[in-house]
């Protein structure tokens, strides 16, 4: 659907043309059965701009158990089955039918991260780069501003979509790799396809080469079809984004969805604030390395206060901002001085497996940023409910950043992300160790005592994630028993398009290490996983013990406070429920 808010990527791309003088029309979720959807505006002037919207669409459509969901958030009342699966290739091909001859440009997440060949969950297999497979001009990836400004002029020049070849940012497919001199070759599709290590050592290079400082062009064969990767665009600049958040985007879904609801995605991010974009946490399992890369780009506090005081000429709008934040709210600055110059450091983290020594903490601009806001006439309480690094919240020194936190922008519960408590599986995921979260959570309960506050944490877990069998669901189980936390939020690991976790699912392989990493992908193993988790719940009991029992730990059978589940009904009495 088209919602005209600075969250939803397809409002931002146009607002940001409309604003360098191009005319923009959107055709939102149209009948991709019916030739004529495409077709209602006329004939474009210079391109198809294709996106299928903030996820990809098999995300949004398909759980990890494969099952179709039945509600799309991102549609008028939530209603499923208004966009197809793999939209970026159907809408491209009714687009193509629609007005031959007009080039077509995908671009946005789904694009983005099936960009080049990568393992597909939803087939169980590698497929080709989405290029190919859409029969699409280019690609723009990333972060599309700047990549299509320069793309749309060229276009604007008469040069056709073809010859549209060194666009930082962009895609593009060729016969002849004669004229792009010293590009990278990955492995051929024909190799990738049929071989994991292939696959694999496709991965690596391509996290080698995500960077638009140290980047190369790279190149990937299929059956003579060259598929070329221009280095990532640079990121944009505070200036450049402030212009971006500062055009005059309504922060509503269109006028037409009114009866039917309105777009339900559109309340959780309709009075927040995107104030940083980028991410240098490096989490294996999260796309943003290959969408938004690793520079953190911030915008100033003038042009974020002025947005927060729009929100006041907004009658729905109670005096509570959701969130101020980016990928990881916490993240407003540079990792280190190196970073401004020179971007991120090929094949190393910036927290894992420890904190760099260069790494340069700094919470100061954004504690001044929330203090100002706080301030402002009409704000009741800015929350802060994007994701919170607390690693590096822990590596800065003076411990004021969490306690302004604790004291001002939580709504009673702070959702974190530790993941899991198994070392290995927190190895694979690229996050910390779990002492890491215990420090957090003992000072964060330090700082509510002393505040007379009662707040409590609010845990993210995954499942099944590479490096997760029996053993470590187990010790995940037993880290939530004695802590005395019951999640909430637990997610099935899904691979997803284009991350290193999944290139791991697929192959058993660690790209960064080239190592071999066990992985669940039985079914029955996977809701043994999960119910470990909530072991507390009668209905999973019968699944726990038989879990316990394939793992050789029927010691946690029984009653009292060192079990995890009690027996079956049997001969040693009635059943019993399982007590905390």
């Amino acid at each position: 659907a088209y919602v005209d808010h600075p969250s939803f990527g397809a409002a931002v791309v146009s607002r940001f043309l409309e604003n360098l003088r191009f005319r923009v029309g959107i055709i939102s979720q149209p009948d991709w059965k019916d030739v004529e959807a495409f077709r209602v505006l006329g004939r474009p002037n210079l391109a198809f701009l294709i996106t299928s919207g903030n996820l990809d669409s098999m995300v949004n459509h398909f759980t990890s158990s494969k099952k179709r969901r039945k509600r799309d958030t991102y549609s008028p009342g939530g209603r499923g089955g208004l966009r197809p699966d793999r939209a970026c290739i159907v809408y491209t091909a009714v687009a193509k039918q629609a007005y031959r001859g007009v080039p077509v440009i995908m671009g946005g997440i789904e694009a983005s991260l099936r960009r080049l060949s990568h393992y597909d969950y939803w087939s169980g297999r590698i497929r080709r780069s989405i290029l190919l497979d859409a029969k699409a001009d280019l690609v723009v990836y990333g972060m599309g501003e700047n990549p299509m400004k320069e793309v749309a002029a060229l276009l604007q020049e008469g040069r056709a979509a073809g010859e549209i070849t060194g666009v930082p940012g962009t895609v593009w497919k060729t016969r002849d790799l004669s004229s792009v001199p010293g590009c990278v070759m990955l492995p051929p599709f024909s190799a990738v396809e049929r071989d994991n290590h292939a696959f694999a050592e496709s991965t690596r290079v391509r996290l080698l080469h995500q960077d638009p400082y140290s980047a190369g062009a790279l190149t990937e064969e299929y059956d003579g079809w060259h598929v070329v990767q221009n280095p990532p665009a640079y990121p944009l600049n505070r200036e450049e984004l402030d212009l971006v958040y500062g055009l005059p985007f309504t922060r509503r879904g269109h006028p037409s969805y009114d009866p039917a609801g309105g777009i339900p995605a559109l309340e959780e991010v309709r009075f927040s604030i995107t104030g940083s974009r980028g991410c240098f946490g490096g989490c294996s399992f999260c796309a943003l390395n290959f969408h938004q890369g690793r520079i953190v780009t911030s915008r100033s506090h003038g042009s974020i206060i002025k947005e927060a005081k729009g929100f006041s000429r907004d009658p729905e709008f109670k005096g509570y901002i959701h969130d101020v934040g980016g990928p990881t709210a916490n993240f407003r600055v540079e990792a280190c001085e190196k970073q401004k110059t020179q971007g991120a450091c090929a094949g190393r983290q910036c927290l894992f497996p420890v904190p760099c020594s260069h790494l340069e903490p700094d919470h100061s601009d954004f504690r001044t940023l929330l203090q100002k806001l706080r301030e402002l006439p009409g704000i009741k309480k800015v929350f802060i409910r994007s994701g919170i690094r607390y690693d590096y919240l822990l590596c800065d020194e003076d411990g004021g950043m969490l306690k302004e936190l604790v004291e001002h922008h939580v709504s009673g519960q702070l959702k974190v992300a530790p993941e899991h408590s198994s070392t290995a599986v927190l190895d694979a995921m690229g996050k910390p160790p779990v002492s890491v979260f215990k420090e957090f959570a003992k000072r964060f309960e330090a700082i509510n005592r002393n505040t007379g506050k009662k707040q409590y944490l609010i845990p993210y877990f995954i499942t099944s994630h590479p490096g997760s069998g029996l053993r470590e669901a187990i010790d995940l189980a037993l880290f939530l028993k004695e802590f005395g936390f019951i999640p909430e939020q637990v997610q099935e690991f899904l691979p997803t398009p284009g991350t290193v976790s999944t290139c791991m699912y697929h192959t058993g392989i660690d790209p960064r290490t080239m190592r071999r990493v066990y992985v669940a992908k039985e079914r029955e193993e996977r809701a043994m996983q999960r119910a470990l988790v909530h072991f507390h719940k009668p209905e999973n009991f019968d699944l726990v013990r038989k879990a316990l029992k394939k793992a050789g730990r029927e010691d946690l059978v029984g009653f009292g406070k060192k079990y995890l589940v009690p027996p079956e009904r049997g001969e040693k009495g009635p059943y019993r429920r399982n007590r905390p």
